[in-house]
């Protein structure tokens, strides 16, 4: 299986070329209500995750909401 090298938060990872924006979230156990998606300098609409498919140099930022007053 072919991997891709992509930048998540500003770390790279290699990744099966086949992965979707959602094999990544589920492999990172991140909740979806709770984080903001950018992919190369997008926001992403979480209702298509797992649609996107992930390629070589993507540039992904997954910022958490934090609650506070």
């Amino acid at each position: 299986m072919k991997k891709i090298k992509i930048k998540v938060n500003g770390k790279n990872r290699l990744i099966s070329e086949t992965n979707k924006l959602s094999d990544l979230i589920k492999h990172l156990k991140i909740p979806l209500k709770k984080v903001a998606i950018e992919l190369n300098e997008e926001i992403i609409d979480k209702k298509i995750v797992n649609k996107i498919k992930l390629k070589q140099n993507d540039k992904i930022e997954i910022v958490h909401f934090i609650g506070g007053g």
